[in-house]
């Protein structure tokens, strides 16, 4: 059986080995996923970058970590 999975872009989040914070800024990046998800929205919507990247932009001025957007 073949299954298609449509194109999506994703967030790919890295930190510094070692960073200490990195647990805590996982439990906020989830709860994004989780907030977008409470209104029966997909993070694989095609809309998913654009609503919640000036979020992930201000977690990141929190936690230090870089992301790059990915299409897979």
């Amino acid at each position: 059986m073949k299954v298609r999975i449509p194109k999506h872009k994703e967030f790919l989040i890295k930190f510094e080995e070692g960073y200490d914070k990195e647990s805590e800024a996982w439990e906020e990046l989830n709860k994004i996923v989780k907030d977008y998800s409470v209104d029966g929205k997909s993070v694989y919507s095609p809309s998913f970058i654009e609503d919640n990247e000036d979020k992930v932009k201000a977690l990141q001025e929190k936690y230090e970590f870089t992301y790059e957007i990915i299409e897979k």
